[in-house]
């Protein structure tokens, strides 16, 4: 093995001084030399001994995520929608245009084996613009219904927070299975229902979202936005016990970022509806 001698690796046999000071071909362990040797040694052994007593490196001399990461990496995110929205609702023409970036970017965020910040940090700003400019035109048709889904959305946050940490609401197979099925159909019937608008099939604001239905439907997805939120909370909890890499941090707080979005959509959405006709 490298470094190892036929001296059997002992350091003293090694060093200089025991390879030089020999005199008349026999080794000087007598000398002063080496007795000074073997004393730098000993010093050696004492300071890896302290080393070894010394605490284990934490997350943040391992590079690791932490907590603090993930909370960080979000208020970075939430901050940008906040921005973002401030333009939003200066420009609402700018909605559309937002919706659809932000699509993109969600979906290659999702898929990307790389987590990207500056992705991350664009999904954010775009989704901002379009919560700005949606919340603008609900807000002059509503007014105060922006600050009710605002501090609708944070209490339901909160509570989720709250009941996870307690151990009440938490992810099983069984529950992600029905989460999923219920999450296909979600999709499929707003899918649907944006189609049926687009063509002029259905009238109203929220086509077959409205009245009654729209209620219900809005509960389901409030529903499923909190089971989201209960995924995205195990996901940071085993990846900060598994060691993943700080980056991932910004994984996880863009989990959150869509799942936060989701539910203020919906949120609004049910206000909307209680408030108006529709």
């Amino acid at each position: 093995m490298k470094g190892i001698t036929m001296a059997g690796g002992n350091p003293l046999f090694n060093s200089k001084t025991f390879q030089s000071d020999a005199r008349g071909g026999t080794v000087g362990f007598g000398t002063a030399a080496a007795q000074q040797t073997v004393q730098q040694n000993q010093m050696s052994a004492q300071q890896l001994q302290d080393m070894y007593n010394q605490p284990a490196a934490g997350p943040l001399q391992t590079g690791r995520m932490t907590i603090n990461d993930v909370v960080a990496k979000t208020l970075i995110c939430f901050g940008i929608v906040i921005v973002g929205a401030a333009v939003g609702w200066q420009l609402p023409a700018l909605m559309l245009p937002a919706v659809i970036i932000g699509l993109v970017l969600g979906l290659v965020n999702s898929f990307k084996r790389e987590v990207s910040p500056v992705l991350v940090a664009l999904y954010a700003a775009a989704e901002g613009i379009f919560l700005g400019g949606i919340s603008g035109v609900f807000e002059s048709m509503y007014p105060g219904i922006v600050m009710q889904a605002v501090l609708a959305t944070f209490s339901v946050f909160a509570v989720t927070l709250v009941l996870y940490r307690s151990g009440k609401y938490r992810a099983t197979p069984r529950m992600t299975k029905m989460f999923m099925i219920a999450m296909i159909g979600y999709l499929v019937f707003s899918l649907l229902n944006l189609v049926l608008m687009l063509t002029g099939a259905v009238d109203g604001m929220f086509g077959l979202r409205s009245g009654w239905i729209g209620l219900a439907i809005g509960a389901l997805a409030v529903l499923l936005a909190t089971y989201s939120l209960v995924l995205d909370f195990t996901q940071i909890q085993e990846a900060v016990a598994h060691g993943a890499p700080e980056k991932f941090a910004w994984r996880c707080a863009f989990g959150l970022t869509v799942t936060m979005v989701w539910l203020y959509v919906e949120i609004l959405r049910i206000l909307a509806i209680l408030r108006g006709d529709d």
